[in-house]
């Protein structure tokens, strides 16, 4: 193995985490929720500046959304269900199995400041 492999494989991840993309919401299975997090009072992942469309769980009781009180705005969902639905009146629908997930919004560079993507 070259020096440059063994570089490599000391900061890539050994096993595949499952990632799912949801227009500009990126979503991504995590062992465990931090603690000290704000649960909210919906499932709303992420909701559009413009349009008013959300990127959101369909079914009632089957999730729950965790956000950090930091300026950072991470969240994290837990599906207590068996399974949940990720909805959107723009993208296909996705079927998230019983787990948690970290959730990201994309961003945008903009020379003034990186603000998240307005839908």
């Amino acid at each position: 193995m070259t020096k440059f492999n063994s570089s490599l494989k000391k900061i890539l991840p050994r096993k595949h985490v499952p990632l799912w993309r949801h227009g500009d919401v990126l979503i991504a299975a995590v062992s465990k929720i931090p603690p000290k997090l704000k649960k909210l009072p919906h499932c709303i992942l992420a909701e559009g500046e413009l349009t008013g469309h959300m990127h959101r769980i369909q079914e009632r009781d089957v999730a729950e959304l965790f956000e950090s009180d930091q300026d950072d705005g991470d969240r994290y969902l837990e599906v207590t269900a068996e399974s949940a639905t990720l909805i959107h009146q723009e993208h296909a629908a996705i079927e998230l199995p019983q787990g948690k997930y970290r959730v990201w919004i994309q961003r945008e560079y903009s020379p003034e400041a990186i603000r998240r993507v307005i839908d």
